[in-house]
């Protein structure tokens, strides 16, 4: 499933302000501005983060409707949107579950360790993907060692997402410091994948990012990019937007020979409905 390559951008994230780049994308404006760019640049997926009025991490439904709507003026459907559920420790697993149904986005994605924190959550965890199967929402899910591939793979064989080959993303790496060697850690996630034949993507932090994408592709994955995990460009100079991420993206991979996947092969690949 490796083929076309899918490029999704991560433009803000949950931690990073202005103060950390001027041109982190914040408001539903700046959002709607960043997501042209990106298109333009290479990306099918947008990976979404919303702020509140104080600028702090947001799941509120209303809040990504604003964004979405000023998002889809710019672009229309030449994205998918995939919201965020992540908790970044002040929101429940109610209120993740909430923003879900409440809103019902085309995509969305979700750690697997905060919805699914222990076993007895497993069967809420399966009713929400009957329900967003039902509901024609796209999920992906995020792992973020080889703890989380082990309980995916139980929970996937047991048939907890509905979906004998869900969407996943292996997270390389933390917040705060540089990973020594991540690529032996992206081989053990996609050898694991192969096995499974799961389509994967991968996203990483600092300059490594900037080497994602060659890395990922080789393997048969496809990757993230953007300011929510690096604000560097390959040489270590500050990226100017979020599409010199995206760029450096796309020209490391079709150098390679790939094809780069559009909204409408993303949505062709994985059967969407919308």
């Amino acid at each position: 499933m490796a083929d076309p390559f899918i490029i999704m951008c991560a433009p803000n994230g949950a931690r990073r302000g202005k103060g950390d780049h001027p041109a982190l994308p914040i408001s539903p404006f700046d959002l709607s501005v960043c997501a042209a760019e990106i298109l333009d640049a290479g990306a099918s997926i947008l990976h979404l983060h919303v702020r509140d009025k104080a600028g702090k991490h947001s799941l509120c439904a209303d809040h990504y409707r604003s964004a979405i709507t000023a998002i889809k003026k710019h672009v229309g459907d030449a994205l998918v949107i995939q919201v965020t559920t992540e908790a970044v420790g002040q929101y429940t697993l109610h209120e993740q579950t909430t923003l879900v149904k409440e809103l019902r986005p085309e995509a969305v994605s979700i750690a697997l360790r905060e919805i699914c924190p222990t076993d007895a959550e497993i069967q809420d965890t399966s009713d929400l993907f009957a329900w967003m199967k039902h509901e024609a929402v796209f999920p992906q899910i995020i792992l973020y060692d080889e703890d989380d591939v082990s309980r995916f793979e139980s929970m996937r064989k047991d048939g907890v997402f509905s979906n004998d080959q869900p969407f996943v993303l292996a997270v390389i790496g933390k917040y705060g410091t540089e990973f020594q060697d991540p690529t032996i850690s992206l081989k053990d996630f996609a050898v694991g994948f192969a096995t499974s034949e799961v389509p994967w993507a991968a996203c990483g932090f600092g300059l490594y990012e900037t080497r994602l994408p060659a890395d990922a592709a080789k393997l048969g994955g496809h990757v993230r990019v953007g300011f929510e995990n690096n604000l560097q460009k390959e040489n270590g100079e500050l990226a100017e937007n979020n599409a010199t991420s995206v760029l450096n993206a796309y020209e490391a991979v079709t150098a390679s020979g790939k094809k780069i996947a559009t909204a409408a092969d993303v949505r062709a690949t994985f059967s969407l409905s919308r």
